[in-house]
């Protein structure tokens, strides 16, 4: 039986972009049930899946894993040949690192610029909590660039757990029209050429649910 990743909508749901990029970019064959958020029966159809009351969730084997990081590291152990964390000790302590750091910070990101993928060109005041915030996103995508110089244009050479942990911020800037160093324009770039992140954007254009919270900032 194939996984099932449960998921919000792709137009806002930054969670369910990274665990699904994920799974895509790794080549594991799955199939998608999606649930649109802030609804009446939201959270009764994710309690279906999870107590927790939240997406993504992987079902596999017939049990939940919910958390997207937790999802992460359940796929990379689950296909080992997929190599979703670098082979070196160093890198991949430091991929280890950033994604936690991606995972379990940036609250001031992700409440002044909702991910909204059909909002281009929108923009928000950007006070200095946020900046800092943003400042902090372009310096470690800068740092791998010069550390972990690759000409495949992911953060470690070939595509691991961190990018599918920082590909929300990338579609973030990308509504936001966040200004980039080249040192961090590169990794962007790399990302949108992807052709999973395409296939979510255009789904996510298709979609007719607003949920207005991330329409407005908060």
């Amino acid at each position: 039986m194939k996984p099932k990743l449960v998921i919000g909508n792709k137009n806002y749901s930054s969670w369910s972009l990274g665990a699904w990029f994920l799974l895509r970019e790794a080549g594991v064959d799955f199939d998608e049930h999606r649930i649109v958020l802030d609804t009446e029966t939201t959270r009764t159809e994710i309690a279906a899946f999870t107590r927790a009351g939240r997406v993504p969730v992987l079902i596999l084997d017939g049990h939940s894993v919910w958390d997207s990081m937790a999802i992460a590291e359940t796929v990379a152990e689950r296909w080992p040949e997929t190599k979703l964390w670098p082979d070196d000790p160093a890198q991949r302590a430091h991929a280890r690192s950033i994604s936690a750091e991606m995972h379990s910070g940036f609250e001031v990101l992700r409440a002044k610029m909702p991910m909204n993928c059909r909002a281009m060109g929108r923009r928000v005041p950007l006070p200095d909590e946020l900046t800092d915030e943003i400042d902090r996103v372009i310096e470690i995508w800068s740092h791998c660039h010069r550390e972990f110089p690759t000409g495949e244009g992911w953060l470690f050479g070939r595509f691991t757990i961190a990018d599918a942990m920082f590909a929300p911020a990338v579609l973030r800037f990308r509504t936001y029209g966040i200004n980039l160093p080249e040192s961090a324009g590169y990794y962007p770039r790399r990302v949108l050429e992807s052709p999973a992140i395409q296939d979510w954007l255009a789904a996510a254009e298709s979609e007719t649910e607003v949920i207005e919270c991330d329409e407005t900032g908060q």
